[in-house]
C-alpha cells in the first residue's frame, strides 16, 4: 500500500469546538418530504433521474422502522422533522486556497487543513455543512488520470462512471439511514484510479458540521481500477450544540482485479452527534481493502464498515478502535462476506470505556458451504475504565463446509487501581498513568495507522484520559 511521511495533524478533542455565524444563500429548512428533495435538486441542476432515485428513496425511508435490533433507545431521540437537510452558501468548490469564502477558510486554517496538504498530501477535499468549499488534487496525480472531486461534480462531469457503480455496493433499501442519505445526500467524495496507477501520497477528505439541528449526509464513492492503490483519509469535527446534530454518510468502494484500496477515519465528533455510517466494499480478484477506523466522540456511532470478497483470492480487512466516555454509546465491528473461494479476512477491535461510556463490537462474518480455501480471523479485545463502564460484544460467525476456517478470540480487561498506584510511585500523574495503559492497549493496533494518524490518536486519548479515574 502507499506509504506516508511521518508528519503530524494538530488536532485535539476540543479543536472542533467552534463555530462561526449562518450565512447560507441556501436552506431547505426542517423536515423531510418530496418538497425538500425538489429543492435540493432544484439548488444542485440536477438530472431528472437522480430526482427520481431522491424520492423513491425517501418512500423507502419513510416505509423502514427505525432497527430495533440496535440501540433503539437512543435513536428514538432523533426527531426527523427538526433535521435542516441542506445548507449551502451557494459556493462552488475552490481550486484555490485563496478563493474560499473567509469564514469557512478560518474554520479549516484552525484544523490545520491547508498546512497537512502542503505537507504530505495528494489531494484534498473540504466540505462545510452540505456542500465541499474547496477541492484540489495534486497536479503530477491528476495527469495520472487519477480523479478526485466532490460528489455532485462526479455526477455531472462523469457520469458515465459513476452511474455505473452509484448505490450498487450499497443499495438504497440496505437500511433506514441508508434510504435516508439517498434520498438527501449532498457533498462527498467522488475518487477514481485508473488501471495499474498507484496514488502515492494519501488523498484526504474534511467533513465539517457548522450549523445547529442539522443533519451532514455525503456519499463517498472510490473506484480502483485493476492494479491501481489508493489511501483515503477522512476527518471529521462539530461544535457541541445542545441539541441533537444527525450525521448519517454512505461509503461505497470498488476495488476491481488486483487493486488495493485502504480508507482511513478519524472521527472527533462532538457528543451531540448521532452518527449513522453505511461502510462497504467489493472486493474483486486478488484486490484487498483495509478499513482503519478510529470512533473518538459522538453521542451514539453505529457503523459496521464492510468487504463483499467477490473475487478469488480477494483480501478484506477491518482494523478499528473506539472510545466511549460518558454519555457516549459506540456501537461498532464489521462485515464480511466471503464470496469466492480462497478468500481471507482479518478483524481487529480494540474498545475502551470509560465512566459510564458503553462500547458494543457487532460483527458479521459468513462463509457459505459451497466455498473452499477461505479463512477469518476476527479478535474483539475491550478496556473497561471504571465500575460503570460497559461491554458487550455480539460476534455472528457462520462458516459452512468442510474446507473453510475461522478464528474468533474474545477478551475484557480492566484498569486497576494497582496499576496506576504503581505508575504514580514512579512520577506520573494519575492522568499520565491511565493514557499509558489505554496506549499499550491499543499500540498492536495503532501501529497500523499512518503516522500522522495513530500520533495524533494517542493525543486524543491523553485529552480524554484526562480526569477518567476516580
Amino acid at each position: 500500500m502507499p506509504t506516508t511521511e511521518a508528519q503530524e495533524i494538530d488536532i485535539q478533542t476540543d479543536i472542533g469546538d467552534f463555530l462561526y455565524p449562518e450565512n447560507h444563500t441556501y436552506d431547505a429548512g426542517t423536515g423531510l418530504s418530496e418538497k425538500t428533495i425538489d429543492y435540493i435538486s432544484d439548488v444542485k441542476g440536477e438530472d431528472d433521474w437522480i430526482r427520481d432515485f431522491r424520492k423513491k428513496a425517501l418512500k423507502v425511508f419513510n416505509d423502514k422502522p427505525l432497527p430495533t435490533h440496535w440501540a433503539s433507545g437512543d435513536l428514538k431521540a432523533i426527531d426527523f422533522d427538526q433535521i435542516r437537510y441542506y445548507l449551502s452558501g451557494g459556493q462552488k468548490p475552490s481550486k484555490s486556497w485563496d478563493d474560499v469564502p473567509d469564514d469557512v477558510k478560518k474554520t479549516f486554517e484552525r484544523l490545520g487543513i491547508p498546512e497537512s496538504e502542503r505537507k504530505f498530501l495528494a489531494g484534498v477535499e473540504a466540505q462545510f455543512d452540505s456542500e465541499a468549499a474547496y477541492s484540489n488534487i495534486k497536479e503530477i496525480v491528476s495527469k495520472q488520470g487519477v480523479i478526485f472531486v466532490g460528489s455532485t461534480e462526479g455526477l455531472m462531469k462523469h457520469p458515465e462512471i459513476f452511474r455505473k457503480f452509484f448505490g450498487k455496493v450499497i443499495p438504497t433499501a440496505d437500511n433506514k439511514f441508508s434510504a435516508l442519505n439517498s434520498a438527501v445526500f449532498s457533498g462527498g467524495s467522488f475518487i477514481y484510479v485508473p488501471p495499474g496507477v498507484k496514488v502515492t501520497h494519501p488523498l484526504q477528505a474534511y467533513f465539517r458540521i457548522n450549523a445547529q439541528n442539522f443533519g451532514q449526509f455525503e456519499r463517498t464513492l472510490i473506484i480502483a481500477d485493476e492494479g491501481a492503490e489508493v489511501t483515503y483519509m477522512e476527518g471529521c469535527t462539530a461544535p457541541k450544540f445542545d441539541t441533537a446534530t444527525l450525521h448519517s454518510a454512505v461509503v461505497e468502494l470498488v476495488a476491481l482485479k488486483g487493486a488495493k484500496i485502504q480508507y482511513i477515519t478519524v472521527q472527533n465528533w462532538s457528543s451531540n452527534v448521532f452518527n449513522l455510517v453505511t461502510k462497504r466494499a467489493v472486493a474483486h480478484e486478488e484486490a484487498e481493502v483495509k478499513w482503519i477506523d478510529c470512533n473518538i466522540g459522538s453521542r451514539l456511532t453505529m457503523k459496521y464498515p464492510g468487504v463483499v470478497l467477490k473475487g478469488r483470492k480477494a483480501r478484506g480487512e477491518v482494523l478499528s478502535i473506539a472510545l466511549a466516555n460518558n454519555g457516549q454509546h459506540q456501537d461498532t465491528g464489521a462485515k464480511m462476506i466471503h464470496a469466492a473461494d480462497e478468500t481471507s479476512s482479518n478483524i481487529i477491535s480494540k474498545s475502551i470505556s470509560v465512566g459510564e461510556g458503553r462500547a458494543t463490537y457487532r460483527g458479521l462474518v459468513s462463509m457459505p458451504k459451497h466455498l473452499k480455501g477461505c479463512k477469518n480471523n476476527t479478535e474483539c479485545d475491550a478496556l473497561l475504565i471504571n465500575t460503570n463502564s460497559r461491554t458487550d460484544t455480539y460476534p455472528a460467525i457462520t462458516t459452512r463446509g468442510q474446507k473453510n476456517s475461522v478464528q474468533h478470540e474474545a477478551s475484557v480487561s480492566k484498569v486497576s487501581a494497582e496499576q496506576i498506584f504503581y505508575m504514580q510511585q514512579r512520577g506520573l500523574s494519575e492522568g499520565e498513568a491511565m493514557s499509558l495503559s489505554v496506549n499499550g492497549f491499543i499500540n498492536d493496533l495503532a501501529k497500523h495507522f499512518p503516522m500522522e494518524y495513530s500520533v495524533e490518536l494517542k493525543r486524543l486519548i491523553d485529552l480524554e484520559m484526562e480526569g477518567s479515574v476516580g
